[in-house]
């Protein structure tokens, strides 16, 4: 269907640029990634030296000062190219913002340019062991010392967390009878700070290229110009950056969905059955009408938050509502696929093998399902 995006000329050569970037770039050596578990920090280079990390940032921290449609391009290319495992959106459009939003002047001057040449990579470690989504829960502490910071927690599910070199790191610096909304601060752990280290990597049934990782900080010194923002300001800060975080989430499910419905409508064309091609099965036809439906349902929701993304509205609610719906659509949807592609679609080789397992993490990062259903109804006032 037509996108209703303000989508001009430059966005057009933009998304034609990156996707011949990617396929240059990337291409077959995604699978081999995918084998060694994380992918060579040199990508990371290629996509900073051609303009394709944080392309929002100010040109005098090297960006293109571009909007916010060129985030989107990047994130819905490298779902439909099917390499969700390469966690630029995360660096980009999750991270990066943080340390722009609520970094000092020094701080964006010292940080940024790395974000935007790819010599930095980012992660964000809210995520504990007993504390997902309930951040009051957190354990890890951060408390100041002669000076400085001391951390000392444990996070766990870190995306970028091998090759991550700055880490946004949510801690809790209020006590016992601090409010839940004042308790948490935000904190830049850099590569090699004392007391900071990683687990091996998670191995997982998807994403299999991205280097996810326990982060453990043990008496982690940081400087006090570490400290991200305003002390007690950290669950704040968080809140205000879930509506981008949970619309990138959508934007790249709902890409996804639509390359999984594109090539297996390719394949039911050419695959025969019975003497006549599986497009010809009435069941096979209902069901990519159904699928059909649905994605063009999401991809008009979609939008329409993008635009009002993009116009400075506050979508929270509508946000954590495409979050769950899009991500579960796209979950149905490459299951649903994969069955018409029968026994071939459950092989590696197959295109759809690797939608069909990067898509069930979807309603789990970033909040699950069940709590975005719970953001929803506390909206609804119930």
């Amino acid at each position: 269907m037509e996108r209703t995006l303000p989508i001009n000329e430059e966005h057009v050569i933009f998304r034609e640029s990156f996707r011949r970037f990617i396929g240059a770039e990337i291409g077959d050596r995604y699978a081999d990634w995918e084998h060694e578990g994380i992918v060579p920090r040199g990508i990371w280079k290629s996509f900073g030296e051609n303009g394709y990390l944080c392309p929002w940032a100010a040109e005098e921290y090297g960006g293109s000062a571009a909007d916010y449609l060129c985030s989107v391009i990047i994130t819905e290319e490298l779902a439909r190219a099917g390499m969700a495992s390469l966690f630029v959106p995360l660096h980009n459009d999750i991270v990066a913002p943080y340390i722009d939003a609520y970094g000092t002047d020094e701080q964006r001057a010292r940080w940024l340019p790395g974000c935007v040449s790819g010599d930095i990579i980012l992660a964000v470690a809210m995520t504990e062991p007993e504390a997902g989504s309930d951040l009051a829960s957190m354990k890890t502490t951060a408390v100041k010392k002669n000076g400085r910071w001391i951390l000392n927690g444990q996070k766990t599910f870190i995306s970028n967390g091998i090759l991550s070199d700055l880490v946004v790191v949510a801690a809790r610096t209020g006590g016992a009878d601090t409010p839940a909304n004042q308790a948490m601060s935000l904190f830049v752990v850099e590569r090699g700070a004392e007391g900071f280290t990683r687990g091996a990597p998670i191995k997982k049934i998807g994403l299999k290229a991205q280097d996810t990782a326990e982060l453990f900080f043990d008496d982690c010194a940081l400087p006090e110009e570490n400290l991200l923002g305003t002390e007690g300001m950290g669950f704040i800060y968080l809140m205000q950056k879930l509506q981008p975080e949970r619309l990138i989430c959508a934007v790249g499910a709902e890409a996804a969905a639509e390359r999984c419905l594109e090539i297996t409508v390719e394949y039911a064309k050419e695959r025969r059955l019975f003497g006549k091609p599986l497009s010809k099965f009435q069941n096979t036809q209902f069901v990519l009408a159904e699928i059909a439906a649905e994605v063009a349902v999401g991809r008009s929701f979609v939008d329409d938050l993008i635009r009002a993304h993009m116009a400075g509205k506050s979508v929270m609610n509508e946000t954590c509502m495409a979050k769950l719906w899009v991500t579960e659509m796209a979950r149905r949807v490459a299951d649903r696929c994969l069955q018409i592609f029968g026994g071939y679609g459950y092989c590696s080789e197959y295109f759809i093998a690797r939608f069909y397992v990067d898509a069930r993490i979807q309603t789990i990062y970033a909040g699950t399902s069940e709590v975005m259903k719970m953001i929803i109804s506390r909206f609804m006032g119930l």
